[in-house]
């Protein structure tokens, strides 16, 4: 089964794309993640993705849907996968029709994940890491249980992003609405979409995820 993952940052796709991962066995596509390993092995297309990213710019929509496809043609996709934000874009998204057709393959469920603006903003500008052990907290849905202590390890240095900030997120947010939004709308007139309600806890939207995909028959 091939399912896209779609939500504006700080959703939770990444935390659900990680538990699909283990529950139907097949892997995690992100952007991001596809970019970096093409750059490190230094194969033609990662060279002209670095050359865009050393310049402060965009890699074009050609370049990552390239390299999107070229990760899904491995044997460890032989039995679906899981593509975590991607598509970004309406141009994207038609983009990736045509490479499916021809490569006989289809998209079976898109999930989008619905959070409000304000929760966004807190999910993302609350949340800190320890850094020793790396785990993750928020100063709104997870504080620590004892106030400057890790709860894994007692480690008292923490460290959050630069750019985890109301202003920043806010921003990203309008890109992500000009952008992403029109693929819900594309998605749903093929039916291939569900909404799902990111406010609960990750437990429940698992829950709710694996339900809709039962519905399906898809596992």
């Amino acid at each position: 089964m091939n399912i896209i993952l779609l939500g504006p940052p700080g959703c939770g796709k990444g935390t659900q794309a990680l538990m699909l991962v283990k529950k139907l066995n097949i892997p995690s596509i992100s952007t991001g993640e596809a970019l970096r390993k093409e750059i490190e092995k230094k194969t033609a297309i990662g060279l002209k993705a670095k050359s865009y990213a050393e310049n402060g710019q965009l890699v074009p929509d050609e370049i990552v849907i390239n390299i999107i496809k070229e990760r899904i043609l491995l044997d460890d996709c032989k039995k679906g996968f899981i593509l975590d934000g991607f598509p970004r874009n309406l141009n994207q998204a038609i983009e990736l029709e045509s490479i499916f057709s021809k490569l006989e393959k289809k998209i079976d469920k898109v999930l989008n994940f619905e959070v409000s603006e304000e929760n966004l903003v807190k999910r993302i500008s609350g949340r800190f890491s320890c850094k020793n052990c790396g785990a993750v907290y928020n100063t709104f849905f997870k504080p620590l249980k004892k106030e400057g202590f890790c709860d894994n390890c007692n480690s008292t240095q923490f460290e959050s992003r630069k750019d985890d900030n109301e202003e920043t997120i806010k921003s990203r947010l309008i890109v992500y609405n000009q952008s992403t939004l029109p693929l819900i709308e594309f998605y749903k007139k093929k039916n291939m979409l569900v909404s799902i309600n990111a406010l609960n806890s990750a437990e429940i939207v698992f829950q709710d995820i694996v339900t809709s995909i039962n519905n399906n028959n898809l596992i």
